[in-house]
């Protein structure tokens, strides 16, 4: 594998149009590095379902499932950008949510895709939930994720979730021109359940030289 941008995977889906980003985003996007860190805190983020979120763990796995619902919550972002020999970009993500009474993880993979604007979303240790999102800027310069399709991958069997199964994702990764900080704002929402998890707030990522 070779080192690439933090964000090559959104520059790739983003086309023509990362030159829209705001200056602040694209520039961390450019960052090349092996690995990569960011602390923030989430004003608010989990489920409104909490253990009961549990009753989806033996179909989709470990690594996706927050079952606490809190405010001010401490986290942490590893990512992991890389490209193959053949040329695919990959974002490899662990999200820490440091709720006061325990730890809890969501991971996934993200690589680019042929279609214009789309990216393979795989999520969970498991990669039985996955996801095509569709990447945009808005008009603040903020990076916009919003499902395209989702389905269930059981084995050798790929479910398409539609209708009442399907669950909508809508994320705003932006920058805080006051403050000097990325903020973030994801929301999964489900036409029956409403909204299955959320989380908004602010991070910064950890100082990386250029190429380390």
């Amino acid at each position: 594998m070779t080192s690439v941008a933090r964000g090559a995977v959104f520059l790739a889906a983003l086309g023509d149009d990362a030159v829209r980003l705001h200056p602040e985003i694209r520039a961390q996007m450019q960052v090349v590095a092996d690995s990569d860190t960011a602390e923030g805190v989430f004003e608010i983020a989990g489920s409104r379902f909490g253990r009961l979120a549990w009753c989806a763990a033996p179909v989709v796995g470990p690594g996706l499932l927050v079952t606490r619902r809190e405010r001010n919550v401490p986290f942490s972002i590893t990512t992991v950008a890389a490209q193959t020999r053949s040329g695919r970009v990959s974002l490899d993500t662990a999200r820490e949510f440091r709720f006061r009474a325990v730890t809890q993880h969501i991971t996934d993979r993200l690589t680019i895709t042929a279609r214009p604007g789309i990216v393979h979303n795989v999520m969970g240790a498991r990669g039985r939930v996955q996801l095509l999102e569709h990447c945009s800027v808005t008009a603040e310069g903020a990076l916009r994720m919003r499902t395209h399709a989702v389905s269930l991958k059981l084995g050798r069997v790929r479910i398409a979730l539609r209708g009442i199964l399907r669950v909508d994702v809508d994320l705003v990764d932006g920058w805080d021109e006051e403050l000097r900080r990325r903020t973030i704002n994801m929301r999964a929402t489900n036409p029956l359940l409403g909204t299955v998890l959320e989380y908004r707030g602010w991070y910064r990522h950890a100082q990386v030289e250029p190429g380390q």
